[in-house]
């Protein structure tokens, strides 16, 4: 991997920070609560300088950022301060932080869509040698693959990944000359075929992709879509997280991430110069730009969804008791939740470090 890749790697990870914080910046200036300082980076201060009440400032470490709001996890007297702002405005500041990097994503994938002339959407092409009972079974040529398993499928990658992750048996629904068809209960198993090479492989043997040409308004189309399904690889990789499919050595922090930004922008390169890497590091800056906002609303202490979760559970406190919870309990609970959080990305970080060595 060379070292232009890991800057430029660096440089779009922070980038995403400082849009997070910006968002929080923005909302919290919009809305009347004193900033006291805007950071981006995390440690000692490279530079800094006050303008107004807010002190802006650039420090060492690239991996994170902070917008330090009056009265945020602690009681206030100023008027002015977060805490004491409705609490309407406090999920908005919250909730800015996720939306800027969602945002940040979808105009990326508009950027690099614009660009494609062509998708490469789910319709089935043929069979391999020894699955033709397929077409005799209902799925034919032509059919473009709409849901599998419930799953909405908008290219073809998608049909691959959820036919990746189904069983033999699998509830289908397809397109055919424009209608909506539900094959419930197929069997497409895997099983060893023969492909085009000669060589035996394990496939459910059936072809599929073929590139649809697009304008300006399909561009629009599937650019959202790549968003949403981006959400989806998110949620996913959340729920095998939870069920045991994968574990701690599958996840990757700061130093992975840059890695893989690498490793993307060196496979770009291969086949495309600079300017595949650049549009292969771009395409992944976009899914972790989503996958930051995703991850960001997770009601978990320390992250913004932790704090809307609190803003919650503090008015419905305040609708049975008429009081309100003091902001200093916020603080210890976000303090506990930040160093848990130091604790796994220092084991991310560990386990980043083993798998490159």
């Amino acid at each position: 991997m060379t070292l232009l890749y890991v800057l430029i790697a660096i440089l779009m990870f922070g980038a995403l920070i400082a849009i997070h914080e910006f968002g929080h910046f923005i909302a919290a200036k919009s809305l009347g609560v004193r900033v006291n300082e805007f950071a981006i980076g995390m440690g000692p201060k490279l530079l800094s300088r006050k303008k107004g009440e807010t002190a802006y400032s650039l420090r060492v470490f690239p991996v994170g950022g902070f917008c330090a709001m009056e009265g945020e996890g602690e009681d206030s007297d100023d008027p002015r301060a977060f805490g004491n702002k409705p609490a309407w405005k406090r999920l908005v500041i919250l909730a800015a932080g996720a939306f800027f990097n969602f945002v940040a994503g979808v105009l990326i994938i508009l950027m690099l869509f614009a660009q494609t002339e062509g998708i490469v959407v789910p319709v089935i092409t043929g069979y391999m040698p020894g699955a033709e009972d397929l077409a005799a079974a209902g799925l034919l040529p032509g059919d473009r693959l709409y849901r599998v398993d419930g799953h909405r499928i908008y290219f073809n990658s998608d049909a691959l990944l959820y036919l990746g992750r189904a069983e033999d048996v699998v509830d289908l629904e397809v397109e055919r000359d424009g209608v909506r068809l539900k094959l419930e209960d197929f069997s497409i198993p895997v099983r060893l075929l023969t492909d085009e090479n000669g060589n035996q492989v394990h496939k459910r043997g059936i072809y599929i992709g073929v590139v649809e040409e697009t304008g300006l308004a399909g561009r629009l189309k599937y650019a959202w879509y790549q968003a949403v399904d981006y959400v989806r690889m998110v949620w996913m990789s959340l729920g095998d997280l939870l069920t045991g499919s994968v574990g701690v050595r599958d996840m990757s922090g700061p130093i992975g991430i840059v890695d893989m930004m690498g490793q993307m922008g060196e496979a770009g390169a291969r086949q495309g110069g600079f300017a595949g890497a650049v549009r292969n590091i771009l395409d992944f800056v976009a899914f972790i730009a989503i996958n930051l906002a995703v991850m960001n609303l997770l009601p978990i202490p320390a992250l913004d969804g932790g704090q809307i979760l609190f803003l919650a559970v503090d008015g419905l406190w305040h609708l049975l008791t008429r009081k309100r919870i003091d902001q200093k309990y916020l603080g210890y609970v976000n303090m506990a939740g930040f160093f848990c959080l130091i604790g796994l990305m220092v084991v991310v970080a560990v386990s980043d470090v083993i798998k490159l060595l």
